[in-house]
């Protein structure tokens, strides 16, 4: 599991100045290879809540499953009523900013479908004072690589075995049937960043995710 830094090194300006974060978000580094990643620049006011949404964009996931944030051994998601009873510890990603939580070079984890287990390691690469006017509103794709597994795959064990299907014995029946459930073909590494920021632009343009 990713550890973050003890203590933010938050940038200079301070927690409500304009910043722009430059970070690199790997999918289940330790369990998948080649590996597959994003790299994106967002504004660092915006909450864990809005970078969840800016994640699901990036990746192409569908937001169908619960996720949550561990950021140096502290939780943040969506508290729900029966939290205490369960015992959980969770804070709210919605009233947790960025620029308040983490600096340069901190680490933290973004988890996603907790039947699949994918796990995100999301590296604060630099952080710049001057937000960018581009007309995305401060968030965009800049690099990545390789195209993000189907939902509900069966997580890394599962998509290695998808893929093992598809690429070893295309013609198979077994491999029609898993071309005609994700309703096409799949390209293990294929990225497509126009595509991935052309979500995020439909994201931003319908508000979704709050701030």
């Amino acid at each position: 599991m990713a550890e973050s830094n003890p203590a933010p090194q938050k940038h200079r300006g301070g927690t409500n100045a304009p910043s722009l974060y430059t970070v690199r978000i790997e999918l289940s580094p330790d369990r998948i290879r080649p590996a597959v990643w994003r790299r994106l620049e967002v504004d660092g006011r915006i909450s864990l809540g809005r970078l969840h949404h800016l994640i699901q964009a990036a990746f192409g996931w569908c937001d169908a499953h619960l996720h949550d944030f561990e950021i140096r051994g502290q939780t943040y998601g969506i508290p729900q009523a029966d939290d205490d009873l369960q015992g959980l510890e969770l804070k709210d990603e919605r009233k947790a900013f960025l620029n308040r939580l983490l600096g340069t070079g901190d680490v933290f984890l973004y988890r996603y479908d907790f039947g699949d287990d994918w796990e995100h390691q999301i590296t604060v690469e630099a952080v710049n004072n001057q937000v960018s006017e581009d007309p995305q509103g401060g968030a965009w794709v800049i690099d990545g690589a390789r195209a993000t597994p189907p939902e509900d795959v069966g997580g890394p064990e599962g998509y290695y075995q998808f893929l093992e299907i598809l690429l070893t014995n295309p013609h198979s029946e077994e491999a029609q049937g898993l071309r005609q459930w994700i309703d096409g073909e799949f390209d293990p590494e294929r990225f497509d960043k126009r595509q991935a920021n052309a979500a995020i632009t439909r994201m931003l343009f319908n508000r979704w995710g709050g701030k």
